[in-house]
């Protein structure tokens, strides 16, 4: 792959005070790396490396940073992998330095992802950690699109058919198929349509631990917050006000109408409600894992 004609650096990257702290990122055991550092080509058709967000998920996060980045032990909660890395990325508030984005679209200097790959991050190894690191042009590609507004994937007939379909949620991370291995910083409600954010309750969701039998008890509630990043209307992410402990949760949201989710076009979706007529998400387990 020639990554040679790189665009240009936009902006110049400042040294970030002492302060930050990290978020894990990519594992370092070069898995998915050449000599040069660039990624192994598969059998598959993978596009050139280029400013897009498609070409940068094919080329650099699915075969570098998901090797440790995924699944319920996925560091800090960040999924790399092409199903959730958008939305746990761009807008998203780094959950050790809620003051920095992950991806701050139009400003790669004070997006967290640049810092952490090119190693200017005050607490923390460079990543991937322990190497081999991405290069000097394949992080300018990554630059180059989040300069650009850090916008999702171009491909026509996917955002055509994603505006045909009925409004729905694609994704909750996490979700009961699979345990995490730590308590979750943030839960994500992913969707296929941008959200009307005047419907949601911004203090309306909680997460309770549940207790054995049939239908199992409420042991605990813990609050939480709500947040829509302007930049990405199509990710909820909800925020719990503490550590969970082990245990079996579910995610329990109230709105402020009857519908549990509207679009910006007003099409609705609904869900399972509890007893006081609240929407339950779905649930998830928080489990140590080996």
């Amino acid at each position: 792959m020639d990554t040679n004609h790189a665009p240009a650096k936009l902006l110049t990257r400042a040294l970030i005070g002492a302060g930050l702290l990290v978020i894990a990122a990519c594992a370092g055991n070069g898995e998915g790396l050449d000599d040069n550092g660039n990624p192994i080509a598969s059998s598959g058709a993978i596009p050139p490396l280029s400013a897009d967000f498609d070409s940068i998920q094919a080329n650099i996060f699915t075969p570098i940073c998901s090797v440790c980045h995924v699944g319920g032990g996925a560091p800090e909660g960040l999924r790399l992998d092409a199903a959730d890395s958008y939305n746990l990325l761009v807008g998203v508030p780094s959950t050790e330095v809620p003051s920095l984005l992950r991806v701050a679209p139009g400003d790669p200097a004070s997006s967290y992802i640049i810092q952490k790959l090119e190693g200017i991050a005050a607490v923390g190894g460079r990543m991937p950690l322990g190497g081999p690191y991405l290069s000097t042009d394949q992080i300018a590609f990554i630059e180059q699109w989040i300069a650009n507004g850090a916008p999702p994937s171009a491909t026509a007939a996917a955002a055509n058919a994603a505006q045909a379909a009925p409004f729905a949620i694609t994704s909750v991370v996490p979700d009961s198929t699979e345990p995490v291995s730590a308590s979750p910083p943030q839960i994500m409600i992913a969707f296929n349509k941008d959200l009307d954010v005047s419907e949601i309750n911004l203090q309306s969701a909680r997460v309770e631990k549940l207790g054995p039998g049939a239908p199992p008890s409420v042991d605990e509630m813990i609050p939480a917050h709500i947040s829509v990043s302007s930049d990405n209307l199509k990710a909820l992410m909800i925020w719990p006000s503490r550590v969970l402990a082990v245990g079996h949760y579910q995610l329990v949201v109230r709105t402020n109408s009857l519908s549990l989710f509207t679009d910006t076009a007003g099409e609705s979706i609904g869900g399972a409600e509890n007893d006081a007529g609240e929407f339950v998400i779905g649930t998830f387990d928080v489990e140590i894992l080996p």
